[in-house]
C-alpha cells in the first residue's frame, strides 16, 4: 500500500506509505486523491491531514517513472495538486525530515503547512537538469516572495524549516510532536469562516521585479553557461509575476517537458542513478553480513595516508596512524591538524569537533599497534616491492578476520594478496587524492576476496561519504588504466604539433574540470613517470612517452617544483604556458622530422573522449568493470568529467555508438592501435548503446 488513510476523531489523516523517501510515484498519486475523496464524503471529517510515514514527507517525483508511460497516466501530480487546492474541507500539510521537489510542491496546494523543526526544505529539481514541474516556480514566489523563491528554485539548496519559518512559507513551527499539532491546527482550520487560503490566488510582491529578474538573469548567464535550467527556472518564476497562474502553469510545464526530453537532464539524471547503481553487487547475496569495523589502521603517514585518515575521523572512528620514524608520522598528524585549522578558519568545523577528531588519532610506529584493528589500510609508495613487504609484515600482526586493504592505484592486487595468508581478506581500496576531500573510492576485488569483505568495504564507503565502484584486477584498474590511454593520446597530439595549453583549453571548454596536462602537473609528473617505467620494464613493446620522461629527467614535476608542462609562480597554482616546454618541443619536433599539425578542438576532444570510450569498452568486455554506468562513475567523481554529459559511456550513447565507431575508424586508417573495441563494433550493429 502506498498511502494508509485513517480518522482521529474527526480529522482525516492520509500519511504516504512509499519508502524509502515516498516518491510521488503513481500508486501514491492515485491514493491521495482516494484519500481526499473519502474524506470529503464523509461528514463527520472536518478536515484532512497530508503527511509521510518514516523519514520524509516526500522527496518528490519518482524519476524511474520519467520517459515511461507512468509519465503522463493520469492522475498526473498537478491534478493532484488541483484537488487538494479545491477541497472544501482544509487540507493541512505535517511536514518533517524532508520535503524537497514534488514534495514540497504537493505543501504549497495545501491550504495550510505545519512543520517540524530541522526539516528540510527544497525544490531541488534543477540539479537534475529540470525545473519545477508541479506549480513550483507559480506557488513558491506568490508565498516567501520573488527573491527568496528565485535563490530556492534557481540553487536547488535545501533550507531548514525553522529558517523559513517567517517566510509564509509555514502557519507554524511544531515544537512538541507535528502529528497532534497537525491535528489541532487542522480542527481550528475548519472552524474558520468563508473560503480556506490558495497560494495560487496571491500576488508576486517585489519594489522592481523586472530589474531584480534583469540581474538575476545576467548572474545565471555567467555562472550556468553549460546548464539550461536556471535560465528557464527564472523564465518560469517571471511568468508568475506577470501572467495569471494558469497560464504561467502551462508555460512551467512546457519548460519541464523540453527540459526532461533534453540532453542535459538525462545526463544529470543517469549520473544521479549511476552513483547509487555502482555500490549494488550483483553476485553477493543482499543478505551477506558485512563484517564489523570500529577501529581503523592506515600505515604510510604521507599525503595520501593522512588524507584517507581524515576520513575515518570524520567518520567518529578511532584511526591508528604508523609511519616508519617518529617524524614521518608527525608529519601527517601535523597535515591533518592543518587541514582542519583550514576547516574551522573557513567556518567549516568546529574548533571543538576539530579537537574530538584530533582525540581520536592514534599516531605511532609500532606495527603491533595495529593487532586489535578491524580495518588495515596501506598507503606506501606505489612500488610493488615495498607493498609486498608490508603486506607481509601486517600478515603477522593483524588480527584473524582484520581486512587488509591496499590503497594502489595501479598495481596487481591478486599478487599483493598471495603474499599473505589470508588472501580472502585483501582487498583494495583505491582512494583519490586529495583523499579527505575526493569522492570516488574504487573497491578492487581480488580473485580471493571474500563476499564479506567486498560488502564490508561497500558499507564503509556509504558510512565516511565516498561513491563506490568495484573494479575487476588489472593494471590501473578502472580510472587509471583509462586515463593512462587519455594520457597516451594528449601526448600524440603534443607530438604532432599541438601544444599541452591548446589540448587543455579544448576538453576544459568541452566541459572537463582539468586538462590532461594541468592534471599532470597537479598530481605530479612523477607519479606517471614510475608508473611508465614500470611498464615499460614489464612490456618492452610499449609505446613510449618520449616527451614526458624527458621532462620528467629534466626535473619538472609540476606544480611542487615550479616547472612541468606549465611555469608556476612561487606560491602559486595558476599554470602559465611554458618557454621552456614550448622549446622543448620545438626541439623535438625538429629531431624527428615532424612538421606540426594544426588541431582544432572538436578533433582534440574527439580524440580524447574517444579514446575513453574505447578503453571503457574493453574494461567491460573483460569484466573489470560490471556495468557502463559504473564506468561513468568512476570518471564523474575521480576525474572530473562533467555531470551535465553524463560521463564517458553516456556520452558515446548520446553521439550515437555508430558514430563513435565511425570516428575510431578514421583514426585507425593511420594508426592501427584506435582499433575500435569488439564491443563498441557489436552495439553499432545492433544500434545499441553501452547504457540501455
Amino acid at each position: 500500500m502506498s498511502t494508509e488513510y485513517t480518522v482521529v476523531v474527526d480529522v482525516a489523516v492520509i500519511t504516504i506509505a512509499n519508502p524509502p523517501v515516498n516518491g510521488l510515484g503513481y500508486a501514491v498519486r492515485v491514493g491521495i486523491i482516494d484519500g481526499l475523496e473519502r474524506a470529503l464524503a464523509d461528514a463527520n471529517v472536518k478536515a484532512i491531514v497530508l503527511t509521510g510515514a518514516g523519514k520524509a514527507f516526500s522527496g518528490g517525483a519518482d524519476m524511474r517513472e520519467f520517459n515511461s508511460p507512468k509519465t503522463g497516466r493520469e492522475p498526473g501530480l498537478n491534478t493532484v495538486l488541483a484537488a487538494i487546492e479545491n477541497s472544501r474541507k482544509p487540507v493541512v500539510a505535517a511536514v518533517h525530515s524532508v520535503a524537497m521537489g514534488g514534495g514540497l510542491e504537493l505543501a504549497l496546494a495545501c491550504h495550510y503547512r505545519v512543520a517540524a523543526p530541522k526539516a528540510r526544505i527544497a525544490l531541488s529539481e534543477v540539479t537534475m537538469g529540470l525545473l519545477p514541474g508541479a506549480g513550483g516556480t507559480q506557488r513558491l514566489p506568490r508565498l516567501i516572495g520573488l527573491e527568496a523563491a528565485t535563490n530556492m528554485i534557481v540553487h536547488g539548496a535545501s533550507v531548514a524549516s525553522e529558517a523559513l519559518a517567517d517566510s509564509g512559507l509555514f502557519d507554524q513551527i511544531a515544537h512538541g510532536e507535528l502529528l497532534p499539532a497537525a491535528l489541532a491546527f487542522a480542527r481550528e482550520a475548519a472552524q474558520r469562516s468563508g473560503p480556506h487560503p490558495r497560494v495560487r490566488d496571491m500576488t508576486v510582491r517585489h519594489p522592481n521585479p523586472e530589474g531584480y529578474l534583469a540581474v538575476a538573469r545576467a548572474a545565471i548567464a555567467a555562472r550556468f553557461a553549460h546548464l539550461p535550467a536556471p535560465a528557464r527556472c527564472l523564465d518560469a518564476i517571471e511568468a508568475s509575476v506577470k501572467l495569471p497562474f494558469d497560464e504561467g502553469l502551462g508555460l512551467e510545464r512546457r519548460f519541464f517537458l523540453e527540459l526532461m526530453n533534453g540532453p542535459v537532464s538525462k545526463s544529470l539524471r543517469h549520473a544521479f542513478f549511476a552513483e547509487r547503481t555502482a555500490s549494488k553487487l550483483v553476485d553477493v547475496p543482499e543478505s551477506t553480513q558485512a563484517r564489523p569495523v570500529n577501529r581503523v589502521a592506515v600505515v604510510g603517514a604521507g599525503l595520501m595516508g593522512s588524507g584517507i585518515a581524515m576520513n575515518f575521523l570524520n567518520a567518529g572512528m578511532p584511526v591508528v596512524l604508523l609511519d616508519v620514524s617518529e617524524p614521518a608520522v608527525q608529519k601527517g598528524v601535523d597535515a591533518i591538524r592543518r587541514n582542519y585549522e583550514a576547516s574551522v578558519k573557513k567556518g567549516k568545523l568546529a574548533n571543538a569537533d576539530m579537537e574530538a577528531r584530533m582525540a581520536l588519532l592514534q599516531p605511532g610506529v609500532s606495527p603491533e599497534r595495529i593487532a586489535d584493528c578491524d580495518l588495515v589500510i596501506e598507503a606506501v609508495y606505489e612500488e610493488m616491492d615495498l607493498k609486498l613487504r608490508t603486506f607481509r609484515a601486517l600478515d603477522e600482526v593483524a588480527r584473524p578476520g582484520a581486512i587488509l586493504a591496499t590503497n594502489t592505484s595501479t598495481l596487481d592486487v591478486d599478487r599483493i594478496a598471495a603474499e599473505t595468508k589470508r588472501p580472502q581478506d585483501v582487498i583494495g581500496l583505491h582512494f583519490f587524492s586529495p583523499a579527505n576531500v575526493m569522492r570516488l573510492l574504487e573497491v578492487v576485488r581480488g580473485a580471493a576476496t571474500a563476499p564479506d569483505v567486498l560488502q564490508t568495504a561497500i558499507g564503509l564507503a556509504r558510512r565516511i561519504g565516498k561513491v563506490a565502484v568495484v573494479s575487476g584486477v588489472c593494471d590501473g584498474f578502472i580510472g587509471n588504466r583509462m586515463v593512462a590511454r587519455y594520457a597516451r593520446r594528449a601526448g600524440e597530439l603534443l607530438e604532432q604539433g599541438a601544444l599541452p595549453e591548446q589540448v587543455d583549453q579544448a576538453v576544459e571548454r568541452f566541459g572537463m574540470a582539468m586538462g590532461p596536462f594541468r592534471m599532470a602537473d597537479l598530481a605530479g609528473n612523477d607519479i606517471g613517470w614510475a608508473i611508465r617505467k614500470r611498464r615499460y620494464a614489464e612490456d618492452p613493446s610499449m609505446p613510449r612517452f618520449e616527451l614526458a620522461d624527458r621532462l620528467c629527467e629534466a626535473g619538472h614535476f609540476g606544480q611542487k617544483t615550479g616547472a612541468g608542462w606549465y611555469d608556476y609562480a612561487p606560491g602559486e597554482r595558476k599554470a602559465k604556458p611554458s618557454v621552456r616546454t614550448r622549446d622543448m618541443l620545438q626541439t623535438w619536433w625538429r629531431e624527428k622530422g615532424v612538421t606540426p599539425k594544426r588541431f582544432s578542438d572538436a578533433e582534440i576532444v574527439e580524440r580524447l573522449i574517444y579514446a575513453l570510450v574505447n578503453e571503457g569498452a574493453a574494461i567491460l568486455e573483460e569484466g573489470i568493470a560490471v556495468r557502463a554506468s559504473d564506468v561513468d562513475a568512476v570518471y564523474l567523481h575521480g576525474y572530473g568529467f562533467p555531470a551535465w554529459r553524463g560521463g564517458p559511456m553516456f556520452y558515446a550513447d548520446t553521439v550515437g555508438v555508430y558514430n563513435v565507431r565511425r570516428a575510431l575508424r578514421e583514426f585507425a586508417a593511420a594508426d592501427t592501435s584506435w582499433k575500435p573495441a569488439s564491443l563498441i563494433d557489436r552495439l553499432a550493429d545492433e544500434g545499441g548503446a553501452f547504457n540501455a
